[in-house]
Formats: C-alpha cells, sequence, structure tokens
C-alpha cells in the first residue's frame, strides 16, 4: 500500500516541477511575441507552449528549420536561454559522438541527436535505446556527461 502511495506522489508531484501550457501568439508577452518573430524569419513556426519550471516562466517556440526540428526557449523578456536543434550523430564532434555510441554498447542503438545551446556552451543530447528502455544522455563536446539543468 504505501508502495502504491509513493509511486501515485511521484506522479502528481512531477507537474509541479515542469509544467507546459500550449499558447498562441497573442498569449506572449510582447517582448517575446518580438523574439519569436525574428527566430521564425527562416524557419516554420509548429508551435508555442509556456513552460513553468521551478516557478520560472519560460517560452517555447517549436520550429522547423532547414528541414530540422529546432525549439527555442525564451524568458519573459524576450531573451533566448536556450536552443535545442535535431542533427546527426556524424555531425557533432568526435568526443561527443564515441559517448553516444559508448553509452549505447554494442547491443543499444541512437535514435536522435541535438545540439543544445544555452548562451555561448553548446552541448549534445542523444536518446538511447538500450533493452527496450529509452533515456535521454548529455555531453560536452569532448566527450564528458554534461550535467542537465
Amino acid at each position: 500500500m504505501l508502495k502504491k502511495i509513493a509511486v501515485v506522489l511521484g506522479f502528481v508531484s512531477v507537474p509541479l516541477i515542469a509544467q507546459e501550457t500550449r499558447v498562441q501568439m497573442k498569449d506572449l508577452p510582447p517582448a517575446v511575441q518580438k523574439a519569436v518573430l525574428e527566430q521564425t524569419r527562416t524557419a516554420k513556426l509548429r508551435g508555442l507552449s509556456k513552460e513553468v519550471e521551478n516557478g520560472k516562466t519560460f517560452y517555447e517556440a517549436e520550429t522547423t528549420l532547414n528541414g530540422k526540428s529546432r525549439d527555442v526557449l525564451l524568458d519573459p523578456a524576450g531573451t533566448v536561454v536556450e536552443v535545442e536543434e535535431a542533427t546527426t550523430l556524424a555531425a557533432i564532434p568526435e568526443a561527443a559522438r564515441k559517448a553516444f555510441q559508448q553509452q549505447a554498447g554494442p547491443a543499444g542503438k541512437i535514435l536522435s541527436v541535438e545540439t543544445v545551446t544555452k548562451g555561448s556552451v553548446t552541448n549534445y543530447e542523444a536518446v538511447i535505446q538500450k533493452g527496450g528502455k529509452k533515456s535521454e544522455v548529455a555531453i560536452h563536446a569532448d566527450g564528458s556527461p554534461a550535467k542537465e539543468d
């Protein structure tokens, strides 16, 4: 019984950490609207959302650029906080590529790879499937583990 309660409480508390709500352009603060328009000048806008993470509000513009997924996270002032962009394993630094391949192991599979840019720092994330389970791994360009915020 206690195990069931702990599991239920675990699921209930997850939305308190990060909540995402779909929004429309008109729902965004003016500075965020302007930033979204700038970020989508050469990209196709697929969707917008408002996220509250650890009490902080962010806005995400989901876009497609050159046929690849590109998500831009903005703060309420319209400042770009993070950019996640789909890429290929071959396009990332060799050390990061080797680290992902090592994480996957001989029986695993790397399903997707993204560049994650925060300020001037670019890290890499991959979704790896191993033993029927999927996990996300974050790596620095030098192949060392990256802490996810």
